[in-house]
């Protein structure tokens, strides 16, 4: 993939396709430019493979096998992923959660909203944010 992109790491296929659809409808990113993975085996997959690195990760911290804190961990050790923008994007109102997130280098932590319309607002607005205002550093960005 040679544009900009969001790698969505969530184990919610209801969260999955609510956030697809709001990145959609507000324009800021099209159905081909959104890369799902189920949890954080399949994440740290396609970081490890990936010739291009999406422009910013949006990161659950619940998940199976290898949960978000364990993601956010190898993502800033790993020279070639440390500098992507990650924004934890969870469920989760535990203070050690939200510490340990900006502790392990996440740039923005956000609790899901349980309401479907303010969830489609806080998606729609941390897209816009992140694919029309904020600037990366080269080595992140696509060719």
């Amino acid at each position: 993939m040679d544009r900009p992109f969001v790698l969505l790491v969530d184990d919610n296929p209801d969260d999955v396709a609510l956030m697809q659809r709001v990145f959609n409808h507000a324009g800021v990113l099209g159905p081909n430019d959104v890369v799902v993975a189920r949890d954080g085996v399949q994440a740290l997959d396609f970081l490890g493979t990936a010739q291009t690195l999406p422009k910013v990760v949006s990161l659950d911290l619940k998940m199976p096998r290898v949960d978000g804190l364990e993601v956010l961990r190898r993502m800033r050790s790993d020279e070639r992923t440390k500098l992507v923008p990650v924004v934890v994007l969870t469920s989760s109102d535990e203070r050690d959660d939200l510490t340990q997130s900006y502790r392990l280098g996440a740039n923005s932590y956000v609790r899901k909203p349980e309401d479907s319309a303010q969830f489609a607002d806080a998606v729609g607005a941390l897209g816009r944010y992140w694919f029309r205002l904020n600037r990366v550093p080269a080595e992140t960005a696509p060719a």
